[in-house]
């Protein structure tokens, strides 16, 4: 906002798709744009341990330090029940926010009840990224006011007239000191020094909640240390009444940020003045799209008392409770790959699966536990595909759903029969609903356990939804990878759609093409024009430098000259061994900037980049193509490349 002079913007929802409208003498910005991050930074901003990373969880070393000195001292028996819950208290209070972010984006995946009809970006989940700063923050203050204050401990487990206390002091003090502690923050003075940090998100997650400055947190813990101040002045403070508050603040606050309705209306009816003790997903999202109405925290009456309130609270909690049923135009079906991509997708841990699967971060393998829960889990109760993504380009509406598999399954031979199952059960499903296109992705196309989505185009003939293997585009990428001065390539590959087309069109061009062993040469063979098959030789002395392979190991990969070029014709990443050899990434392209709700990145791939095979459903509906793209059948690889470039995809790899 300028110098000395107050800009009020608002934004309005216009019409029940939830579009949002800047209103304002500078409205023709994206919103975003106008609620940028603290425009100008005030003090005590940026957390103390910004700076550490990862590693910000060792300032919480003295409350572990402690801890082993009193069990070192006197055994467990010693340990005092408020201290001894400090360090749990936390951990579940991870483990129950991260219920909420997983829960939270798996509703808005498949959700009716959508309030703000937008997806986010990666810019955000960038900024929410350390939303455990707050819960850490929290730790160090309990174990301040352990040492500082002597009544703080030893206290009960539970003592219910605590309880009450701190639930009246809540509902008068602390909800009335925050709505005006908020409205001051709305000042533009404060606001662009500080809570535009936390607008910045416009379209809300769970986790959006905690996503403040370092000294916007200090405020609201001194407001929420009332109530247990209190108690402990008092003498009726427990320790479970203050685990319990924090419990009650992180379950509001994540409640509250949900881009979905969930608050059923049966409860207002049975307890009409319910609605002014606690806010719900759609009233709290009118503050960030309005910003200047819906101001409490968790109990809304104070913004009815000081006539705050949103004239379209009620309509719109109506209209969101309603919902909306959307039947989307193209699925992508996919699966998990190795154990650790439960938490991967887009619904597991937002930080990782903002960032290619192959990104090596050392506390990964503090979740290997959690990783073989997840999958025997999936394996024991996964009996269909999920929900995982929902995507639009244009007004094409997209979704990712995933077999509860992982690859290692699929090489079994006594699960093939369930996974193809599980696989026509999403196609069915998807026929069912009205999809037009459904594209296989990774394993789910596999030649050897379905036919590259033969079987099911044969078992159904009068499929209505098309499928899709992505074939057509994925060789032409591949082609388009080779750079254009090459005359001779190395193809180590079985006798795969692409492997067999590339080598034709290689061949057509006048490109030698060298195949070794002599088997895959033999059935590749045949499949070359009689007028080119000179140019496709078996050899094993003559080794080119460009290099398209399927599946090679380690030693096969050393056969390659220095300064070898490996491009990867298949949907998996090539294991990268040689340092003087350079290795494309699997056949993709750059998305267009117009698709949206794109924050989670596809397996091992860079950020807003897409895998040929999920592009070529995109294609396919998007040009209206009648035609199944599986078995044998491929659409032309150039009338596939045309229209991705027409329709914004970007080529990764150029020539």
């Amino acid at each position: 906002m300028a110098r000395g002079k107050r800009s009020v913007w608002r934004v309005a929802l216009a019409g029940q798709g939830g579009t949002l409208v800047c209103r304002g003498e500078r409205s023709k910005e994206h919103p975003r744009s106008l609620i940028a991050m603290a425009t100008r930074p005030g003090p005590l901003t940026e957390w103390p341990w910004q700076r550490l990373g990862n590693f910000k969880y060792l300032v919480m070393a003295p409350v572990v330090a402690h801890g082993a000195r009193l069990v070192a001292g006197g055994g467990w028996g010693e340990i005092d029940l408020a201290f001894a819950l400090i360090l749990p208290s936390l951990l579940l209070r991870m483990v129950h926010n991260q219920v909420w972010i997983s829960a939270a984006r798996y509703q808005t995946a498949r959700s009716k009840h959508r309030i703000v009809d937008r997806g986010i970006e990666f810019d955000q989940v960038d900024r929410e990224r350390g939303w455990d700063d707050q819960i850490i923050l929290n730790g160090l203050l309990f174990y301040v006011g352990y040492l500082a204050i002597p009544s703080a401990r030893h206290l009960p487990a539970w003592r219910t007239d605590g309880a009450v206390v701190m639930a009246l002091l809540h509902a008068g003090p602390v909800e009335f000191l925050y709505y005006w502690f908020h409205r001051a923050l709305h000042h533009h003075f404060l606001y662009s020094r500080y809570h535009s940090h936390h607008h910045s998100s416009i379209v809300t997650e769970p986790i959006t909640s905690v996503i403040h400055p370092f000294a916007e947190h200090l405020v609201y813990y001194l407001l929420f240390a009332i109530p247990m101040l209190s108690t402990i002045y008092i003498g009726n403070a427990s320790v479970l009444g203050f685990v319990l508050y924090i419990a009650y603040i992180d379950f509001m606050n994540n409640m509250g940020h949900c881009n979905f309705e969930l608050v059923p209306k049966w409860m207002f009816q049975v307890f009409p003045p319910l609605k002014y003790l606690m806010y719900t997903p759609s009233f709290h999202s009118l503050h960030h799209t309005q910003f200047r109405t819906n101001y409490s925290l968790f109990m809304p009456f104070y913004d009815y008392i000081y006539n705050t309130m949103d004239k379209s609270s009620d309509q719109l909690y109506e209209s969101a409770l309603k919902g909306t049923e959307e039947t989307p135009d193209l699925v992508h079906l996919t699966h998990m790959t190795n154990l650790q991509s439960a938490y991967h997708l887009r619904i597991g841990f937002a930080s990782i699966a903002s960032r290619p699967s192959d990104s090596s971060m050392w506390y990964m393998w503090t979740l290997w536990p959690l990783a073989w829960l997840s999958m025997v889990l999936a394996w024991v109760y996964g009996s269909s595909a999920f929900v995982v993504e929902r995507i639009k380009l244009k007004k094409l509406k997209m979704q990712t759903w995933a077999v509860p598999r992982y690859n290692f399954q699929y090489g079994l031979n006594w699960e093939r029969e369930s996974i193809n199952d599980l696989i026509e059960k999403a196609i069915l499903d998807a026929d069912a609903r009205g999809v037009k296109v459904l594209s296989l992705g990774l394993l789910n196309q596999a030649k050897q356990l379905n036919g590259g989505g033969e079987l099911f185009r044969q078992k159904y003939p009068k499929l209505r939804v098309r499928l899709v293997d992505g074939s057509g585009l994925a060789t032409a990428v591949v082609l388009k990878s080779i750079p254009r001065d090459a005359n001779q390539i190395f193809l180590h590959a079985g006798p795969s759609k692409i492997a067999c087309t590339a080598a034709s069109a290689l061949c057509e061009k006048g490109i030698k093409v060298i195949m070794n062993p002599k088997k895959e040469y033999d059935m590749l063979k045949p499949q070359i024009a009689d007028s080119r098959a000179s140019y496709l030789n078996n050899s094993s002395n003559h080794m080119p430098q460009i290099w398209l392979v399927d599946n090679i190991d380690d030693k096969e990969q050393k056969l390659a000259p220095q300064g070898a070029i490996f491009i990867p014709i298949s949907q998996f990443p090539i294991k990268k061994i040689r340092k003087d050899c350079t290795y494309l990434t699997t056949p993709a392209m750059k998305i267009p900037e117009t698709m949206q709700n794109i924050h989670a990145c596809e397996n091992w791939l860079p950020r807003k980049v897409m895998s040929a095979w999920r592009i070529a459903g995109i294609l396919h509906a998007l040009e209206g193509w009648a035609m199944h793209e599986c078995g044998d059948a491929m659409i032309d690889p150039e009338k596939a490349w045309s229209a991705a470039i027409r329709h914004g995809f970007v080529p990764l790899n150029k020539a």
